[in-house]
């Protein structure tokens, strides 16, 4: 690699490629212009929230997940649908549901995050 004139040396790695991490996140990083929630993406997981206590939110997050469908195709990305979750928080959240393309995606009432598992027990 050359920076600012100056070759750095070869080095082995081992375990696999440090630049497809770096490349992945260069792909994916204009996926939050596709989008009107907030985003969070961390290595290969992707997680859309925002509120939707209302008819407005609803429908935006429905809009949210047709132009991730949207994106993924134009990309060539390939999201699994079946691993995507819908996770409800608050009393005030209505019980929709929601799909990525043709399929429902699946509510459930605790998920694990980064070793951290959200209930909807309080």
């Amino acid at each position: 690699m050359v920076i600012r004139g100056q070759v750095s040396e070869w080095s082995d790695i081992l375990g696999g490629s440090v630049l497809c991490p770096i490349l992945f996140v260069l792909y994916i990083n204009d996926i939050e212009d596709t989008v009107n929630s907030k985003i969070l993406k961390f290595a290969d997981d992707t997680k859309i929230y925002d509120r939707v206590d209302s008819v407005e939110g609803i429908e935006r997050m429905r809009a949210d997940l047709c132009n991730l469908v949207l994106w993924i195709k134009e990309w060539q990305m390939l999201f699994n649908a079946e691993k995507c979750k819908v996770k409800r928080l608050g009393y005030n959240n209505p019980k929709v549901n929601y799909a990525m393309g043709a399929t429902q995606l699946q509510v459930v009432s605790e998920e694990r995050d980064l070793g951290i598992i959200v209930s909807d027990q309080t």
